[in-house]
C-alpha cells in the first residue's frame, strides 16, 4: 500500500527522536556505518573504498565513510519530515531505492541492518521511548524500499 498511516501525534514523536540524534548527523551517521561495516563485514564489498579498512578507527577517521554517514542521514531526515505527506515521502524513498536496486545493486537487506543500528543507537542514547517513537518510520521506510525493488525486479 502507498498510503501512510501515521497519526499526527506519531509524526511530531518520531520527529522529536529525530531530532535528537540528527544534531549529529555526521558522527551518529558515522557511528551507524562502522558498526554496520564492522558487524556485517560483507557490507564493506559494495563501497570499494572502505574494502581495505579493517579497524573501526581506520573507518571513523574516514573521510568517505563520514561522507556516506552524513547522507544516509540527510536522506532519512528528507524523509521525517515528509511523513505527513505519502506523496513527498514517495518522492525521495523511490528514485533512492530505485538508484541502490539498479545501478548501485545493494541488497535491500542492508536497508533493515542500517534502520537497525540506528534504532540501536537511540535507545543507547536517548533511552527506549525514543527508539519506540522511530521504530514505526524505520519499518515504514523499509517496507517502501523493498517494494521499489519488487517493482525493479530484484
Amino acid at each position: 500500500s502507498s498510503a501512510m498511516s501515521f497519526s499526527e501525534a506519531e509524526v511530531q514523536s518520531a520527529r522529536g527522536a529525530w531530532e535528537k540524534i540528527y544534531v549529529d548527523a555526521e558522527d551518529n551517521g558515522t557511528t551507524v556505518l562502522v558498526r554496520m561495516f564492522t558487524e556485517h563485514p560483507d557490507t564493506k564489498s559494495y563501497f570499494a573504498h572502505f574494502k581495505g579498512m579493517d579497524s573501526a578507527e581506520e573507518m571513523k577517521q574516514s573521510d568517505q565513510v563520514r561522507g556516506h554517514g552524513k547522507k544516509v542521514f540527510t536522506a532519512i531526515n528528507d524523509m521525517v519530515q515528509h511523513l505527513d505527506n505519502s506523496e513527498a515521502f514517495l518522492g525521495i524513498v523511490n528514485p533512492l531505492g530505485k538508484k541502490h536496486a539498479t545501478q548501485l545493486k545493494i541488497d535491500p537487506k542492508n536497508f533493515r541492518i542500517i534502520c537497525d543500528i540506528i534504532l540501536q543507537l537511540m535507545e543507547e542514547k536517548f533511552g527506549g521511548d525514543c527508539k519506540a517513537s522511530f521504530e514505526k518510520v524505520t519499518n515504514e521506510i523499509c517496507t517502501h524500499l523493498n517494494n521499489v525493488y519488487k517493482e525493479a525486479g530484484w
